[in-house]
C-alpha cells in the first residue's frame, strides 16, 4: 500500500494524505513511504492586523481543560485586536457533541464556526451543514499557502474545500511509565496485539493495575482492528463492506480475554465516571488498583493534557495502539478540522477570518502550542516549533519518527449510518464485559444487525 511521509526538517512539517472519500491504493503496507517535496511559505502577519469587522460569534468544540483554556486565550487576542468582534466559545464532551450537532441544526441554531471530525466532514457537507470555503481562497481571505496539498485535499468534498484542517493527529497508547518502570517493563513502540495481551497479563498479575480498553470507542477501535485485515473501507451505502461475520472477531475477541482473564476495566467503573475525557481516564483518576488502568486509549495531540491530570510523579509514556498488523493500522490524520457553518449568515466572512487566524496566525499558535495536534501550516509550525514544551516535541517525535515509517492511507470517511452501527458495537462490548455474549456470538450480532442499519431495515 502506497504511503505518506511525514518528515521534520528544520522544524517545518509536511504531511500528505490520501483523498477525502478515496480509497487507499493496494499494494504492500510495509513498502517504505513515498517521499514528498516540503511545502513551506512565509508566516501570515495579516491574519495579526486591525480588523473593522462588527460581529458577535460563537465556536463549538469538543476537548479537554487544557484546549479550552488556550483556545480562549486565543480568541481573547483576536477580540483585542478586532474590538468589534467578539467570540463565545462553547465546550461540548465527545459523545454528545454531534447529536448537539445534529439537534441545532434542526432549530437553525448551530454555531457559526466548529470543530469537524474527519469521519462526520463528509455528512456534514451533504447535510448542507457547512460553508464551502473555496471562494474565500480566492479573494484572499483564506490562506492555505502554507497547508500541504494533501490536508487542503482533506478538507475537501467533490472537489471543494469546507473545512481547514486544525492539527495532525496519530492514534496513540498513553501509559502510566512511572509504573511500567518500576516493573522493570519496556514498552515496545508498534506492539502486536499478542504483545499487548503479555504485558496487560504481566502487569495485573504483579500489581493488580488494570488495562482499560477503548470504552464507548467503536467507531475508532474497530476500523483500526480492522484495517489490519486489509479493510481500509467498512461501509457501502447500503451495506458492511465485509464478507462474513468472521472479520469481526478479532475486535471482540479483545473484550472477551480482558474480561475471562479478569485484566480489563469493566463497565462497573466506566459507569462512575462522568465522561470519556483524558481527565476521567482510570488511568489517572482513580481510588484502588481495581479502578486504576496502567493505559488508555487516545490521540496524540492528547497528551499535553493527560500529562496534566496525572497524578503528582507519574510519568506518562506514549506509543501506538496494539495491532495483529501495526503497519497496516496506524495512520495519519487530521486531529479535527475548523468549518463555518451555514448559520453564520452576514457573520459568514468574519466567521472564515476568525478560522484564517487560528490557521495562519503566529501569535494566536504561540498559545495554543500545537494541542490540536502539529500546526497544518508548515510556516506556523516552523514558528513553535523552538516553543514547544517537554509533550510538544515528544508528539511531535512521536508521529515523525515511529508512526509515520510505519503507517498506511487514512481510510474514507464514513456515511451517516456508520455511527448508529459503532453504537451497536459499543452496546455489544458492554455485553461481553458484562459476561452476557461471547466474541463470536457479538460478531454475528453486529454482522446482521449492521447490515440491517445500513438497508435501513432496522
Amino acid at each position: 500500500m502506497r504511503k505518506r511521509m511525514f518528515l521534520l526538517l528544520m522544524s517545518v512539517i509536511a504531511l500528505g494524505f490520501a483523498a477525502c472519500g478515496q480509497e487507499a491504493a493496494d499494494g504492500d503496507a510495509s513498502s517504505q513511504p513515498e517521499e514528498k517535496e516540503v511545502f513551506s511559505a512565509q508566516v501570515n502577519t495579516a491574519v495579526d492586523e486591525p480588523g473593522d469587522d462588527v460581529a458577535d460569534l460563537t465556536f463549538m468544540w469538543w476537548g479537554s481543560a487544557v484546549r479550552g483554556e488556550r483556545t480562549q486565550a486565543a480568541f481573547d487576542l483576536y477580540s483585542g485586536n478586532n474590538p468589534g468582534v467578539t467570540i463565545e466559545s462553547e465546550s461540548v464532551e465527545w459523545p454528545d457533541y454531534w447529536e448537539q450537532l445534529e439537534t441545532r441544526e434542526k432549530s437553525a441554531t448551530l454555531p457559526d464556526i466548529v470543530q469537524i471530525d474527519y469521519s462526520f466532514l463528509e455528512r456534514s457537507v451533504n447535510n448542507g451543514m457547512l460553508v464551502e470555503l473555496t471562494p474565500y481562497l480566492a479573494d484572499g481571505t483564506l490562506d492555505l499557502s502554507g497547508v500541504d496539498p494533501g490536508l487542503i485535499t482533506a478538507g475537501s468534498v467533490n472537489g471543494r474545500i469546507y473545512a481547514v484542517c486544525g492539527g495532525v493527529n496519530v492514534p496513540s497508547l498513553m501509559y502510566n511509565k512511572t509504573l511500567t518502570d518500576e516493573l522493570g517493563i519496556e514498552i515496545r513502540d508498534n506492539m502486536t496485539l499478542e504483545e499487548f495481551y503479555v504485558l496487560a497479563r504481566d502487569i495485573y498479575a504483579r500489581t493488580g493495575v488494570k488495562t482499560d480498553l477503548p470504552h464507548g470507542m467503536a467507531y475508532n477501535f474497530l476500523p483500526y482492528t480492522l484495517r489490519a485485515q486489509d479493510i481500509t473501507k467498512l461501509f457501502n451505502s447500503d451495506s458492511l463492506n465485509v464478507g462474513s461475520e468472521a472479520v469481526f472477531q478479532e475486535f471482540f475477541d479483545i473484550y472477551e480475554i480482558g474480561t475471562s482473564e479478569g485484566w480489563i476495566v469493566g463497565n462497573d467503573v466506566h459507569a462512575n465516571l462522568m465522561d470519556v475525557s483524558v481527565e476521567q481516564s482510570p488511568m489517572v483518576y482513580y481510588t484502588t488498583p481495581e479502578t486504576q488502568s496502567w493505559c488508555g486509549f487516545f490521540w496524540s495531540n492528547q497528551l499535553t493534557a493527560m500529562t496534566k491530570a496525572a497524578p503528582e510523579n507519574m510519568e506518562i509514556g506514549i506509543t501506538t495502539w496494539p495491532s495483529s498488523n501495526p503497519v497496516k493500522s496506524d495512520f495519519l490524520k487530521p486531529a479535527q478540522f475548523f468549518a463555518v457553518t451555514t448559520n453564520a449568515g452576514e457573520n459568514e466572512a468574519a466567521a472564515v477570518r476568525v478560522v484564517n487566524y487560528l490557521l495562519n496566525s503566529k501569535p494566536a499558535n504561540e498559545i495554543m502550542l500545537g494541542e490540536r495536534g502539529v500546526p497544518a501550516s508548515s510556516a506556523v509550525a516552523d514558528a513553535i516549533a523552538p516553543l514547544m514544551d517537554q509533550n510538544g516535541q515528544a508528539i511531535i517525535g512521536f508521529i515523525n519518527d515511529v508512526v509515520a515509517p510505519n503507517s498506511s492511507n487514512i481510510s474514507p470517511s464514513d456515511p451517516e449510518a456508520a455511527t448508529q452501527v459503532y453504537q451497536y458495537a459499543d452496546e455489544l462490548i458492554h455485553r461481553i464485559l458484562d459476561g452476557e455474549m461471547t466474541a463470536a456470538e457479538a460478531a454475528g450480532e453486529l454482522y446482521e444487525q449492521g447490515n440491517r442499519i445500513m438497508k435501513g431495515t432496522t
